[in-house]
């Protein structure tokens, strides 16, 4: 754990803020593995300003695991923070302080002291590392990186998937899928007191705002839930808004940014054509009083799938077999890649030190427990790869 915690020393001093590049950090990351003799493959971006990283430790074998980490970080602008976000910081509690300490740098620096040892072992089955960047920002990178994998290794549909997330070194095995999305109106102005001549934005984006929250109260009376959700229903939810030029004018423009957050047994589509259903009854409702609206919707990142609890038999047990102590299985609200490689085929879960609660928020931390408990994981892990294929102890794993 103390190489651990001295490379997310040098993880945190990275500013891998999603709108800046993270080319300084892989590498940095490059260099590392390359010291402990690891090729490693780079996946541009297209605006190449970032960048994947793909590594293989061990034989070219059917099996083994995918141990997938994204290293950017949300925005520190605004927030309170009580030391430097990019600096490290040993709070004396048990706590290490710093943007991305938790989500998720501590679990590619984890991944990153075992290295040493996995290159050192006989392992029978892969370890591959897939470090991507854009996940904040709507899991942009990983597709690119998820498709470079699958042509790239002969056995990569063979391999499973553990997605480092902050879990609380817990299985999660389920998660909702993400849309976020823009919707601009464009009305008519008019004076305020002759209302009728105009057709207000602001008034149609009020009255959908309203229909995107009573959706919600719908899918709930529809029996659309799942209780391993802590949030049991999908969630559709609108963040910001603006519009208008003055008190005494119709408005005619407003825009509001929203988001859909769909359970695993729900699709972006279905839940978006409620939507779109009722734009087009408030079009019609315009046009036969003779008036011109305009709705027009777009999303701002392509839908994040949901992380399905099925085909993961394999890598749960992997996973359940080596942690340090007792677990549980979850299911979270927040979206990851894992349903990206899910949808490739691969068993996936998340798993992975510290807790979302930590995540985004202003003095970030990550308990040294946690770190203990996930590189105590990932050396168990790699012993359990190590084992003969076929043997007793090893023939329930990937």
């Amino acid at each position: 754990m103390m190489q651990a915690v001295a490379l997310l020393e040098d993880l945190v001093a990275f500013d891998t803020t999603s709108h800046r590049s993270n080319l300084a950090l892989i590498e940095y990351v490059e260099a590392y593995l390359a010291r402990h003799g690891v090729t490693t493959e780079r996946i541009m971006s297209p605006c190449g300003n970032k960048a994947n990283l793909m590594a293989r430790i061990g034989p070219e074998a059917p099996g083994g695991v995918v141990l997938s980490g994204h290293t950017d970080v949300v925005p520190v602008d605004g927030q309170p923070w009580s030391s430097e976000p990019f600096t490290l910081r040993d709070g004396g509690d048990g706590r290490l302080y710093g943007r991305g300490s938790c989500d998720m740098k501590g679990f590619i620096a984890c991944v990153l002291a075992q290295v040493p040892e996995w290159v050192g072992a006989s392992l029978e089955r892969p370890i591959y590392l897939a470090f991507s960047y854009d996940e904040e920002i709507g899991c942009v990178g990983a597709p690119a990186l998820i498709k470079h994998f699958m042509q790239r290794y002969r056995h990569a549909a063979s391999a499973h998937v553990i997605v480092g997330e902050p879990t609380d070194m817990q299985p999660v095995v389920a998660q909702k899928g993400a849309t976020n999305l823009r919707t601009t109106i464009t009305g008519r102005e008019a004076h305020s007191s002759q209302v009728d001549q105009g057709v207000s934005a602001i008034h149609i984006g009020a009255r959908l705002v309203t229909f995107i929250e009573d959706t919600m109260a719908e899918l709930v009376a529809e029996g659309r839930v799942d209780a391993a959700f802590n949030v049991a229903h999908s969630s559709l939810h609108v963040g910001r808004i603006h519009g208008g030029t003055a008190i005494n004018i119709t408005a005619r423009e407003c825009e509001f940014e929203w988001e859909i957050r769909h359970l695993p047994s729900d699709t972006f589509e279905a839940l978006y054509a409620r939507f779109e259903a009722r734009c087009d009854a408030l079009i019609r409702e315009q046009s036969d009083a003779g008036k011109a609206l305009e709705i027009v919707t777009r999303p701002l990142n392509v839908t994040v799938p949901g992380l399905a609890d099925r085909d993961n038999q394999r890598v749960l047990r992997l996973a359940e077999a080596n942690l340090p102590g007792p677990c549980c299985r979850r299911a979270v609200a927040y979206a990851t890649e894992a349903g990206q490689f899910q949808g490739a085929g691969l068993e996936t879960l998340i798993l992975g030190p510290g807790s979302i609660a930590q995540a985004h928020q202003p003095d970030e931390f990550i308990e040294r427990a946690q770190l203990d408990a996930c590189s105590t994981f990932l050396a168990r892990m790699g012993q359990a790869l190590a084992e003969p294929v076929g043997s007793v102890s090893g023939e329930s794993k990937p």
